[in-house]
């Protein structure tokens, strides 16, 4: 008897690839974050190159030359967008890995393709006559054929030479976007066998690699980078030639674990498994209900990802993203039955088995589960509404003998009741019917116009070549190294450096002549300037020119840029925009650039404040408690974070003095260079959002060699000891989202302006008072009660007074037909006494009808009441006060009984209230015939 060869799991699979990369001396790099830090261009990370972006543009480097890397992407917007196949079939998914090698300026193709053959087939054990693999033969006979890359695959050892195959542009060719870096690539397939053609019995038919059916599956593309393209029709060369590879890691493992599907594959089955104990169906019963099942697999872990990622339910860009894949997965589950939240029991599987490889998942658990209960919780409030709704609009359709839902209806359902687009495209589909995307995408633009809200732009890539294209450009004249422009903002305010360039602000493009005036970005070759980044602003400052003698001090520039920020456009350089105020500056001249000292420590105390309002929020709160954003400025500091409650008195107290308390101890702050996963290792917290490198830049505050109170990855400013941050005040706290919480708080020059301001009006409203500052608060509480009682006591005599014009009213009355009637123009201060005055008239009369009109606020107001006995006879009083109303220039009116109505020229109202007896007779009259 033989023993039956086990199944590789997921997590051997993936340490396999990345052990066969480490013994081919290749570094092995953590993931890249699900949200691209300084890339404007991507709403999430959607590729594995996305973190090697700027290697490729020649506009950095790394510490290495070659990597291996699992990444994890999402692809749920844009032009990769996968979101409607979800579900529906075994391969397509929201968040899924691809395992990637790389090399830069390296080795290439001879290397990449027997190093994936030889993993491939000798460490997985894949039937050799089963790959094929795919080269470049230009169908436009610009390009030359791949050759080099077809010659390679012969050589490799088993392989069936009819199994390597050439394809074009389409299948064959990689480029990042119109312009930059693109070459051939090598695609390798596998046939899994006729079992897994879902076209069988289709005429004509035919399975065949980069066909239509699922027989042939891509696992690994290899991109050889070795062009530049300049324009449509330009390509050049590239100086180094790269390798960019990426294998769908879901995919790998579905054929090595030998199922037919993704979703039977351990990195999906145990979710499935624990969302079929929570709904206790049978197996027959998840199999009728598959794609509500594939759906909760396959959104529970992206939820659980980009949560731990930083990202919050919302309703724009990425936030939307979250809030809306969450309510179509919840949606899934009401029609398994769930009437409870459930998600975070199923995102708990995520955590507990893909933890142990990504660490964010598990330090973060308690945040990713309360944030997903709390957003279900939310729609499960007004889904019943929304599906009801959506019930009517289809029932609708279907009367009228119509297939598809409107835009502005569409966008009603997200807007109204929060059923977004996907969700209602989804019971749309199931239903028959289909919805019109462009007609909602038009309705939600018009209501961003009219609202001012924002959307994501992960399109905007043309302002940032212009910029590129200069980098190149001095790189190429050997002005600028290929690190880029010298960057150091931490042991300097002052330096001498050189102007390499002024561009437009508009688009980036070098300018020629400038004069003063102008707004110019100004590029140097080394800057003290702090870029605007983590949340702290940028320096501001400026950029002058001297005389040889004497410097700086003390003499008059020859030219000089105020500059009012200073940011990155791309990878490796720094722009200083600003205004000219004087002369007329030149590429080549020696400069000295110049930040504002005292802003600079005025953010600085701000920005080390923020790092101990973490710490005491953590402790006083607990340690749920993440950032999610901050704003650090000259003036305040403003600090999001994870929590999901309003903050009692006490505990801002608590978190106030807890900063206070670390200021006064004088504690210690040092700044280290370390190695990233060294320092994560050690307790360093590494922010949400921030882009970190294979050497991290660790902000520690406390007492030397003794433990930290505070230990991050953090690249701003900040003083060197905390007793230099002076006083830390909160001025505002609050939500600004679901499960989100700001903190606004001033430090230094600041919090003593704040100080200052409010001892001198306690002082002034002491003396107004007439007591102590320390008594202030029982006086205020003194005064209070004395008004209370004398605004009681003004409004008993303002009734008094009431009841006595009333009385004299009554000997105005006329009888109209036997109808007592009286209009007239009374002192009342409000429509309320105008309404109890009617009620008295109603009550002292019994049958009758009242018109009073009054001037509020220096506006006519109409109240009018008719007994139940006259509206019987054709008497409204509705119809009376609208009647009045018009006759002062407005309008209104009510029940038959009671209404009140409003005007705008009060000089009438005497006018009108005389003409009261004839339209009621005017109304008696009219029954009568």
């Amino acid at each position: 008897m033989t023993n039956k060869k086990l199944k590789p799991t997921s997590a051997e699979i993936r340490q396999q690839f990345l052990d066969f990369f480490t013994e081919h001396r290749h570094t092995i790099v953590p993931s890249d974050s699900l949200i691209p830090a300084g890339d404007a261009t991507l709403l999430f990370t959607n590729a594995g190159m996305n973190q090697f972006k700027d290697v490729f543009l020649n506009l950095a480097t790394r510490p290495y030359t070659r990597a291996a890397d699992t990444q994890l992407c999402m692809r749920v917007a844009g032009k990769h967008n996968d979101l409607e196949d979800v579900g529906r079939d075994a391969t397509h998914h929201t968040l899924f890995e691809m395992l990637g090698n790389w090399s830069f300026g390296d080795y290439y193709k001879k290397e990449a393709i027997s190093w994936a053959w030889q993993l491939l087939t000798d460490v997985w054990g894949l039937h050799r006559d089963r790959l094929y693999a795919t080269c470049f033969k230009d169908d436009k006979g610009d390009l030359p054929t791949d050759d080099e890359a077809v010659g390679y695959w012969k050589q490799q050892p088993g392989i069936n030479p009819e199994h390597i195959l050439l394809f074009g542009r389409k299948d064959n060719f990689w480029e990042m976007g119109d312009i930059g870096p693109c070459g051939p690539c090598s695609e390798i397939h596998y046939d899994r066998g006729t079992d897994f053609c879902d076209k069988q019995g289709v005429p004509g038919h035919i399975c065949a690699v980069n066909g239509d059916c699922a027989r042939f599956i891509e696992l690994w593309n290899l991109v050889f980078v070795q062009y530049n393209r300049l324009s449509a029709t330009q390509l050049e060369p590239l100086p180094a030639k790269h390798v960019d590879t990426g294998m769908g890691f879901e995919r790998i493992v579905s054929v090595l674990q030998d199922v037919d599907s993704n979703y039977k594959t351990d990195l999906f089955a145990p979710i499935i498994k624990r969302t079929q104990e929570l709904t206790g169906h049978t197996d027959a019963q998840v199999e009728e209900s598959l794609v509500a099942y594939y759906v909760i697999a396959d959104h529970s872990r992206a939820l659980a990802f980009l949560i731990s990622d930083g990202v919050l339910p919302g309703n724009v860009g990425r936030n939307y993203v979250l809030r809306m894949i969450l309510r179509r997965a919840a949606r899934f589950g009401r029609k398994l039955g769930f009437e409870q939240p459930f998600l975070a029991e199923v995102a708990q599987v995520v955590i507990d088995t893909m933890g142990p490889f990504f660490p964010n998942l598990a330090t973060r658990r308690e945040h990713i589960l309360r944030t997903i209960t709390d957003e279900e919780i939310r729609f499960q409030r007004t889904l019943g509404l929304g599906l009801a709704r959506l019930d009517e609009v289809l029932a609708e359709l279907e009367t009228a003998d119509q297939k598809m839902i409107s835009g502005p209806v569409v966008f009603d359902l997200k807007a109204t009741y929060g059923l977004p687009l996907e969700v209602t495209r989804d019971v749309a589909q199931e239903r028959g019917f289909t919805v019109d995307e462009a007609g909602f995408l038009a309705a939600e633009e018009e209501h961003r116009k009219v609202s001012g809200s924002g959307a994501f732009d992960y399109t905007a890539t043309e302002g940032l070549a212009a910029y590129s294209n200069f980098v190149r450009d001095l790189m190429a004249r050997g002005e600028l190294d290929p690190a880029g422009i010298e960057h150091d903002p931490y042991t300097t305010t002052e330096l001498e450096t050189v102007l390499l360039g002024l561009l437009d602000p508009k688009d980036g493009q070098p300018l020629q002549q400038v004069k003063p005036g102008d707004q110019v970005d100004v590029v140097l070759a080394a800057t003290p300037f702090y870029i605007e980044s983590g949340g702290q602003v940028s320096d501001t400052g400026l950029i002058s020119r001297y005389p040889a003698e004497p410097g700086p001090e003390g003499a008059e520039p020859l030219w000089t840029v105020r500059v009012d920020s200073a940011r990155r456009p791309v990878p490796g350089l720094v722009v200083h925009r600003g205004e000219i105020t004087l002369g007329r500056p030149r590429p080549g001249d020696t400069c000295w650039a110049i930040v504002d000292y005292e802003r600079r420590w005025d953010t600085m105390r701000n920005h080390t404040a923020t790092h101990l309002l973490h710490a005491a929020l953590r402790y006083v709160l607990g340690n749920h408690v993440q950032q999610a954003g901050s704003v650090v400025e000259p003036n305040r500091l403003r600090f999001d974070f994870t929590h999901s409650g309003m903050l009692t008195q006490d505990e801002l107290d608590a978190v106030t003095q807890d900063v206070n308390d670390a200021i006064l101890a004088d504690y210690h702050v040092a700044i280290s260079h370390e190695g990233y996963r060294e320092a994560v290792a050690g307790g360093v917290t590494a922010l949400f959002s921030e882009k970190y490198g294979e050497v991290v830049r660790v902000l520690r505050v406390g007492h030397p060699g003794e433990r930290p109170i505070s230990q991050e990855l953090c690249g701003g400013t900040h003083v060197t000891n905390t007793a230099q941050i002076g006083t830390f005040i909160i001025v505002a706290e609050g939500s600004v989202g679901a499960g989100l919480r700001r903190i606004e708080a001033v430090t230094g020059h600041a919090a003593h302006a704040l100080v200052h301001n409010r001892l001198t009006r306690l002082n002034n409203s002491a003396a107004y008072l007439g007591c102590g500052p320390d008594e202030v608060d029982r006086k205020v509480l003194g005064v209070l009660e004395e008004l209370q009682a004398a605004q009681k006591e003004m409004a008993r005599l303002q009734r008094d007074m009431a009841q006595r014009e009333f009385e004299s009213l009554l000997s105005a009355m006329q009888q109209v037909q036997q109808v007592p009637v009286l209009a007239a123009q009374v002192k009342a201060v409000d429509v309320d006494a105008m309404r109890e005055m009617a009620d008295w008239f109603r009550a002292r009369v019994g049958s009758g009808v009242v018109v009073l009109g009054a001037v509020c606020d220096n506006r006519p107001q109409i109240v009018a009441a008719v007994t139940e006995d006259l509206v019987e006879r054709g008497l409204h009083a509705g119809k009376l006060a609208g009647a009045v109303a018009k006759a002062v220039g407005g309008g209104g009116g009510g029940k038959p009984t009671m209404a009140q109505a409003g005007g705008r020229d009060a000089s009438k109202l005497q006018a009108a209230l005389a003409n009261v007896p004839a339209l009621v007779e005017q109304m008696l009259e009219q029954v009568l015939k």
